[in-house]
Formats: C-alpha cells, structure tokens, sequence
C-alpha cells in the first residue's frame, strides 16, 4: 500500500509540474496582436487600376452589409461562391434600393490567381462593390478575416467561406438571429450560422476515429473557452459593426482555432451571441488536414485558456464606431 501511496504522490508531482511547464510555455511564447499591415495591403485598385486607400472600421458605416471572404489558393472554387453572392446581392439591391453592399475578398499570400479572379469581379460590379485586400504573406484564416474586417464599410459585417459551402441567401437567417437578439448593449451581437443540426448525418458518414476528434475537440471548446455554442466553426458568422471592433481588436489567434478565441472574447464582454441553423454542403478542397489541424486547434484551445489565466493575453477596448 505504501509503495502504490508514493506511486500515486510520484504521479501527481509529475503531472503538477507538467502543467507548470505548459503553463510558462504557453506564456513565453504567447505573441500579442498583431494588427501592422504591410504598406501594400494598405490600398485596393479601383476600376481604372489606381491604388485607394482602404477605410477604418474606427470610422462611421456606409454601407448596409459588409461581406468579408478569407481566400487562400482559391481560384477554382471562389468563382461559384463569388457568382453566388453577387447575384444574391445585386437582386436583393434591386428589390430594395436603399440596401448598399460591399464585398471584400482577402487573398491570403495565395500562390495561385486568387487575386486575379477576384479583381474580374471587381473590374465587372466596380470597386464600390467589390474590393481586394492581397496580404503580402500568408497569415492564417483569423488573420485574413481580421484584415478584411478591419477594412469594412458595413453596418454589419458577414464572414463567409470562399468554397460557397454555406448557402449564401441564409445571411438572412443570420440577420433574423442578430435583430431578434434583445437587449444589443452599444449595439453589439453576433450571429453564428450553425451546422449542429447536421451532425447526426455527418457522425454516420464519419470514420470512428474523426468522429472521436470531433467530439474531442467539442468537448475542448466546452470546457475550456465558450459554453452555449453548439457549433463555433461554421465559417458564417454576422457581426454588429460595434461587436466586429470589440472582438477583432482584442484577437490574437490567426488560424484554424481563431473562431474559438472570438466567441470566447465575445462571452467576456458579455456580447450577446445567437446560433441559427444554415444549410451547409461539404466541399471538396479543404484546407483542413484532419489529424493535423486538430491536434493544432487542440493546442490552440489549450493556449487560449492558459494565456488568458495568466494575463499573457488581456482583453482590448477599443473606442466606439459610430
């Protein structure tokens, strides 16, 4: 019994120290927020090829709804997405005059014509309506999502993925959740497009161990960041114009877990959050690597946590937009 006592005290040093040793890692090694633009990522090219200067989101709204794409290597797939939303846009802009739009496509350091197919669109519906955002490198998903919703014009602002897997006309479901969330303090609420409801199929068309990641990796969100959200890595997220500053300003993860981060600051400033149900279809091309990349997002829900804990990382409060 005594030897089992001091294998049992031996194991518990172990791991108390293990977590120490993780702890000051996570600290060390956390960066802070990065929000420097390279000199060239400071303008978009207008319809006569002539460089401008993109707006602030510190500055006042002029535009009903900001549609920011995160694109990486995307020239085959965007097209679709891209007709998809345009078409969307322009016919509900006929039906309702008033209704202004924007969309901004960030390429991120893409190696492919990412950024020449996305200038067509711009060259076709005018940079008024459709602008790039080219990153001198490649900074991730966050990042490229932070940039070009720092850039934005929008009295809400739309994420969306370039593969066009969520329906595009559900940015009115989106927009139902985010006006029926009451009260809006300083007018922030966020609205989260949710594939939760398909998760039964998924799980059926899943091998046993990617299910068990899955589950894993839920079960990490839920204990360590953001509680109440059933799916936070549906790339179709809306975004009060005050909860977009609020949120993006404090963000320091740039890649695959920067979803987490975000709601986990939201639920901080205690921003109301709804989640509604798109329709969602499975794409092929994705960037994710399943083993890999959730063994990164595990990591990163792990580092979220601790740097937060230790005050590595600390909340952001930026001035109001008006």
């Amino acid at each position: 019994m005594d030897f089992l006592f001091e294998v049992v005290q031996a194991l518990v040093a172990l791991a108390a120290l293990g977590f120490i040793v993780v702890l000051i890692i996570a600290h060390v090694t956390a960066g802070m927020v990065n929000l420097t633009r390279h000199e060239k990522e400071k303008y978009f090219l207008t319809a006569t090829g002539e460089k401008e200067l993109f707006p602030s989101l510190q500055d006042p709204h002029s535009r009903e709804l900001s549609v920011v794409i995160p694109a990486y290597n995307e020239e085959l797939r965007m097209p679709v997405m891209l007709d998809e939303a345009t078409e969307y846009l322009e016919s509900r802009q006929k039906q309702h005059p008033s209704f202004t739009y924007e969309i901004i496509v960030v390429d991120d350091g893409s190696k492919d014509k990412t950024t020449e197919v996305a200038l067509r669109y711009s060259r076709k519906y005018g940079a008024d309506k459709v602008r790039v955002l080219t990153l001198v490198k490649n900074r991730g998903k966050g990042g490229a999502v932070r940039m070009g919703t720092l850039s934005s014009r929008g009295k809400v602002i739309l994420m969306a993925d370039a593969d066009g897997a969520t329906k595009f006309c559900d940015v009115e479901k989106v927009e139902a959740g985010l006006n029926n969330l009451n009260p809006k303090p300083e007018n922030m609420a966020i609205s989260c497009g949710s594939r939760a409801h398909l998760e039964q199929d998924s799980v059926a068309q899943r091998s046993m161990f990617r299910t068990f990641l899955m589950y894993g990796f839920h079960f990490l969100v839920w204990f360590l960041c953001v509680r109440g959200i059933k799916d936070t890595q549906c790339g179709f997220k809306l975004f009060t114009r005050e909860a977009a500053l609020k949120t993006f300003s404090s963000l320091h993860v740039e890649r695959w877990a920067f979803d987490v981060e975000l709601l986990y600051i939201a639920q901080c400033f205690k921003i109301p959050i709804a989640e509604v149900a798109v329709n969602w279809t499975e794409i092929e091309g994705s960037k994710l690597v399943p083993f890999w990349s959730w063994l990164q997002m595990g990591r990163d829900l792990i580092f979220i946590r601790l740097r937060y804990f230790t005050r590595a990382w600390k909340l952001q409060s930026p001035h109001k937009t008006d």
